[in-house]
């Protein structure tokens, strides 16, 4: 698919990977509808896009991803004020093993929520076009992070859901593609949490244990997470891909047998 035109909707837009995802996707050339729950970096990222691109090219909505209503209106009102939608971005996330709960209505269900009021307005059975849907996971959706159970659960659920989601897209013939990213650790507001007890409950102590991790991998830059995104929106041919992005490899991907039942979807 072609960026340039389309309109995308991106959670978590205001700052880290949100930020520099909606960035790159404006510099394509798509309008992008900024949805953040952080009023005051939602306005501020809104007027430092608008110096950069047309005023008319973004628009922010406050909004709580993990209440579905409020969603669902967030939702209604994009598709109102552009017209359609083509493109969603599920980047909305937070580390919080001490609410788990929240780790899990944020990170998992926004996503699963999200990936199917996408759905509704997309799909060709709707009436719709077809689009993309891109869904932030993390390495730790890949493998077990012992300091943070929940956070992990979370993001191995999103790549879950997503491959499974990719499928069914097919099945239904919606025309909708849905792939996932699974990054390494990147330079966001995210990593300062780590550092307190209200995020990290019972694993506060094993801080120090993340920040060994954080220099034996090395931390990315927001904008290397972007030039991932636009490449799984153009190429057409990725469904069901989950991408990995690390600093010793860039930008790959994770490898998976064909099981009975599935067609191969990447």
């Amino acid at each position: 698919m072609h960026v340039n035109g389309r309109v995308a909707l991106v959670t978590g837009a205001a700052q880290g990977i949100g930020r520099a995802v909606s960035e790159a996707l404006l510099h394509k050339g798509a309008k992008v509808a900024l949805i953040d729950w952080n009023l005051e970096a939602g306005e501020t990222c809104k007027a430092a896009l608008d110096e950069q691109f047309e005023p008319q090219k973004t628009l922010f909505i406050q909004c709580d991803v993990a209440d579905k209503e409020q969603l669902r209106g967030t939702f209604r009102k994009v598709v109102d004020h552009f017209g359609k939608l083509d493109i969603l971005v599920n980047n909305a996330g937070v580390n919080n093993e001490k609410n788990w709960e929240k780790t899990l209505q944020i990170n998992l269900g926004s996503v699963i929520s999200g990936t199917y009021l996408g759905w509704d307005y997309m799909s060709k059975q709707n009436g719709g076009e077809g689009g993309v849907i891109i869904n932030m996971s993390s390495i730790a959706g890949l493998m077990p992070v012992a300091q943070q159970p929940v956070y992990c659960a979370s993001k191995h659920g999103v790549v879950g859901f997503t491959r499974s989601a990719a499928l069914a897209a097919n099945l239904m013939s919606s025309g909708v593609r849905v792939n996932a990213i699974c990054p390494g650790f990147v330079n966001t507001p995210i990593l300062q949490s780590i550092e307190k007890e209200e995020n990290m409950g019972q694993y506060i102590e094993y801080a120090g244990h993340i920040k060994d991790m954080m220099k034996f991998y090395g931390i990315l830059d927001p904008s290397m997470i972007a030039n991932g995104l636009i490449a799984l929106i153009e190429n057409d041919d990725l469904n069901g891909a989950i991408m990995k992005i690390t600093t010793s490899k860039g930008i790959h991907f994770q490898d998976y047998e064909t099981t009975p039942f599935q067609s191969k979807t990447q």
